[in-house]
Parts: C-alpha cells; sequence; structure tokens
C-alpha cells in the first residue's frame, strides 16, 4: 500500500519521525525486538497512543513478542520516504538560519538543505555549512523546481511576504521559524515554530503544573 493511501491522524503522523529515530538507534545496538511498554519509555508517548499509531498500518507486531525492530525500521523507512533525499532551501541566514547551515541534518541521511538566500552583501557568496549563500533578489531565477520545502528564517515583517515568493515558486511546504502567522493557499502546508512562545510555555507548565 503506498503511504499517500494511508490516512491517519496529524498527531500521528508526526510522531512517526520519533518512533524512526528510536528504532534507528534500536538497529545500531543490535535489538532485534522491541515492546510497546519499551517504545514508550524512550519516546515519552503512552504505550497505547504507540499501539494505536501502529494499528493505523496494520498488524505491525505480535502479541507477546511485540515488534521486530529491522521490520519497523523498514517500514517507517518506506512510510516516511527516508529512502528518497528530500531538498530543502533555506530563506534567511542570519544567527538561526547560519546554525541551520552548519547542523544541515547531520543526523538525518535523507534530509538537506541544497539552498541558501539572503540579502545581507557580506554574507551572499558565503560557503556555510557547505552550501553558497546566494543573493535573495535572484530566487525566482535560482530556484530549483525539485526542491519544494523551504525552511522561512527571515524578519517577521517580511515573512507574508516572503511565504507569497516561496509559494509563487513553486513551494508546497513551509518551516516557519518567524513569529508571524504567514496564510499560505490551501494546496502549500505551513508548520510553524516560535521558540519564543515554545519557551514561554515551558517556564508556564513549570510553574503552574509541577511534576
Amino acid at each position: 500500500m503506498k503511504n499517500e493511501q494511508i490516512k491517519i491522524p496529524q498527531a500521528t503522523a508526526k510522531r512517526l519521525p520519533l518512533y524512526y529515530r528510536f528504532l534507528e538507534n534500536l538497529h545500531a545496538s543490535g535489538k532485534q525486538r522491541v515492546s510497546s511498554s519499551e517504545l514508550s519509555e524512550a519516546v515519552k508517548v503512552d504505550s497505547a497512543t504507540i499501539r494505536r499509531d501502529f494499528s493505523y498500518f496494520g498488524a505491525l507486531g505480535k502479541k507477546g513478542y511485540g515488534y521486530n525492530v529491522n521490520y519497523l525500521l523498514s517500514f517507517f523507512r518506506k512510510t516516511l520516504d527516508q529512502d528518497e533525499l528530500t531538498k530543502v532551501m533555506l530563506v534567511g541566514v542570519g544567527n538561526l538560519g547560519t546554525a541551520l547551515l552548519n547542523y544541515n541534518f547531520s543526523k538525518n541521511n535523507n534530509t538537506r538543505i541544497v539552498r541558501a538566500f539572503d540579502v545581507d552583501k557580506e554574507k551572499i557568496g558565503q560557503t556555510i555549512g557547505g552550501v553558497i549563500v546566494e543573493n535573495l533578489d535572484n530566487l525566482e531565477n535560482k530556484i530549483d523546481p525539485t526542491v519544494t520545502v523551504a525552511i522561512l528564517a527571515v524578519p517577521a515583517t517580511v515573512a507574508q511576504k516572503m511565504a507569497e515568493r516561496l509559494v509563487d515558486s513553486g513551494v508546497k511546504g513551509i518551516l516557519n521559524f518567524t513569529p508571524a502567522r504567514i496564510s499560505v493557499p490551501d494546496h502549500v502546508r505551513v508548520h510553524h515554530i516560535d521558540l519564543s512562545v515554545e519557551l514561554q510555555a515551558l517556564v508556564y507548565f513549570l510553574k503552574h503544573y509541577p511534576l
């Protein structure tokens, strides 16, 4: 069954990469099988949720045995398209963008930032993390049609305008690191990552919901 035919809840879809990373670690350690309780302890997701997540894909394990690590790893590799390289472009090479380029998903074999754009003349032409920073003014002419995912790390004041340029250039997915809540057409998916909001939420929970 092709993974696009499997309709699963978005919450489940967001947990799949977490499961996959842990399974990679298990495989590297030589472990052959794992129980839902062991998975639960490792990824901090309750075992009932894990079993429900896995159930969307059919019988992935056996009662009393657990899950075969190699089988699960192979299954989720195909489900998450880990056998194909996902090319990503970065728009905005400030402090955060520079850090992302230097990291460049070094622990993820199938995701790479391959293009980077900025307006800073001092940065244009530099090579950071193996990627040449290009002039943002030339985005439309330099964009690669095989790159349909973009990381947005620009000032919030220009985020919407930049998102519109990306969409017009064929981008289908945007990882938005700006505080702005950008609007895009229905065929484009945006994931917002606001570090300050996440930190404020963490502090709130620490104060009001102590462990």
